[in-house]
């Protein structure tokens, strides 16, 4: 995630192998540079390495911080002095954007506990993080939550046991790690996205900042499998927060300026510097069509499945079910899309999850039918169970916060104006829990009732670094809240985390 294959070669590095695979060969003119998590895995086939070395020197770098005992079993293991150094280098997370991170980790609890293997795994990789930011922090969790304030102990005590590692230069004000629960906010991964990236991870899916375009009809050979990352896209980097309506705009300039530097086919090489100006620019051309090929395909399967999905009218009704409260007319709306064949049998799952989630204790529900419509449809029982698994995790029995709290008049009116600026904002309403959490947290009106300290002292200045961790998954439309706070208040530096990135699938 962090580097492309062609960065590395750049670096002189030819060979990539992974540590379990089976039948290397020997090669003894190569010096070997080892990244690796400290598992107990790791360090044994690392051991039979170091035995029957296949390389000339090796440099050891372990993404978290390893056991004494764990050093020791190398050392005896490396007979023929292979070893020429052993580090440590935090990196135990997948660096997603530069103020996000996950740690790829799929069903962390079991009902309302932590599974223990992942709770040390999030613990590794929430500590290496920190390491990694230098960042010794105060700690506040969410009170409502038993796997929010387990997993600020695990932290604390990594933190106290490791002290000399967190030993950093202490600043005015101290840093500030919050961990968050998802049950507080079922509503936010089951929403259509509509800003490019979030979109893309809704209907594509995102997975290591690669997208799996194979099923897109006619897909070219090249192209079944494409990468996404800021770090060298240069039109994603500044399109990724931008809704969809801008970008086909944008695609539209690209295609343009792209046209504009075609080579000429009948171009005249005469000249030494014709050909040298030629190859000069074609890798940049090369470049440049390979991102327009990329964008306008992953683009055009968007619209597609938009349009095949009937997902406009689909996400007006989730949106009316997220951000208003007028049970008849939501009632009305989700009876009329479950009935229409254009709604996808996940979607109309989707908003039956909606409705479930806002209207579970209203005095006339109408989700027994709704549910037996869904099954009508399906003719299983699949995501009838999945309906109350879903109210089961994020239900009002569970929330800790008000999802649905009733906004005062400013912030109606405000709601309003926003409303009148385009026809786009039907369909982003909705503002995730955590911006709301994030906005009181940054003005110093965040409850200690509700997010109490870890420990007896609390910060007495509004805090400036802030590492938010949301346990069972952070969002793509949170992230561009993080983004847009971090944007909007100079100062403030949010890291957002989560134990992986949802989406309605996942």
């Amino acid at each position: 995630v962090v580097y492309t294959q062609s960065e590395i070669l750049q670096r002189e590095v030819y060979l990539f192998e992974r540590l379990d695979s089976p039948n290397r060969e020997p090669m003894k003119h190569l010096k070997a540079i080892c990244f690796l998590r400290p598992t107990k895995e790791n360090v044994e086939l690392l051991v039979q390495e170091l035995r029957r070395p296949k390389y000339s020197v090796y440099f050891i770098y372990f993404s978290n911080v390893i056991s004494k005992s764990d050093v020791k079993a190398l050392a005896e293991a490396d007979e023929q002095e292979v070893v020429a150094e052993v580090q440590e280098f935090y990196g135990d997370y997948i660096a997603v954007n530069p103020h996000v991170f996950s740690l790829n980790l799929l069903g962390c609890c079991r009902g309302r506990s932590w599974e223990p293997a992942q709770l040390a795994r999030t613990t590794q990789g929430l500590t290496a993080l920190l390491l990694s930011l230098k960042k010794c922090p105060m700690i506040r969790y969410q009170l409502s939550s038993e796997p929010a304030k387990r997993l600020a102990e695990c932290v604390k005590q990594v933190i106290t046991k490791e002290y000399e590692l967190f030993d950093f230069r202490r600043t005015e004000v101290p840093p500030l790690l919050l961990i968050l629960d998802r049950s507080d906010d079922a509503i936010t991964p089951l929403l259509n996205q509509w800003t490019y990236q979030a979109m893309v991870h809704e209907l594509l899916g995102i997975n290591n900042n690669r997208i799996d375009l194979s099923r897109v009809p006619g897909i070219s050979k090249d192209l079944r499998e494409v990468v996404l990352s800021a770090e060298n896209d240069e039109f994603y980097a500044n399109n990724m927060y931008l809704n969809f309506a801008e970008i086909g705009t944008n695609i539209k300039n690209l295609m343009e300026d792209f046209q504009r530097r075609k080579p000429k086919e009948q171009q005249k090489l005469e000249s030494i510097a014709d050909m040298k100006a030629f190859v000069e620019n074609y890798p940049q051309f090369k470049k440049m069509s390979g991102t327009v090929s990329k964008h306008v395909t992953v683009v055009g399967e968007l619209s597609r499945l938009v349009a095949e999905r009937n997902l406009l009218e689909v996400s007006e009704v989730e949106q009316e079910l997220a951000c208003q409260s007028d049970h008849s007319s939501a009632l009305q709306s989700v009876r009329r899309l479950l009935q229409s064949p254009r709604v996808s049998e996940l979607d109309a799952a989707r908003l039956v999850m909606l409705y479930a989630l806002r209207y579970e204790r209203h005095g006339s529900s109408g989700l027994p039918a709704l549910l037996e419509e869904l099954r009508g449809r399906g003719g299983t029982d699949r995501y009838r169970k999945l309906v109350s698994a879903v109210v089961e995790y994020g239900g009002k029995r569970v929330r800790g916060s008000d999802l649905f709290s009733p906004k005062d008049a400013v912030a109606i009116t405000k709601q309003f104006l926003k409303g009148l600026k385009g026809i786009e904002n039907v369909y982003t309403q909705h503002q995730p829990l955590l911006q709301e959490t994030l906005d009181q947290l940054i003005k110093g009106k965040l409850k200690d009732s509700q997010y109490p300290y870890l420990g007896p002292n609390t910060l007495r200045d509004r805090p400036q670094d802030i590492i938010v961790f949301l346990i069972g998954g952070a969002t793509y439309e949170e992230a561009l809240a993080v983004f847009n706070l971090n944007r909007s208040n100079p100062g403030v530096r949010i890291v957002l985390g989560g134990t992986t990135i949802h989406n309605t699938r996942r």
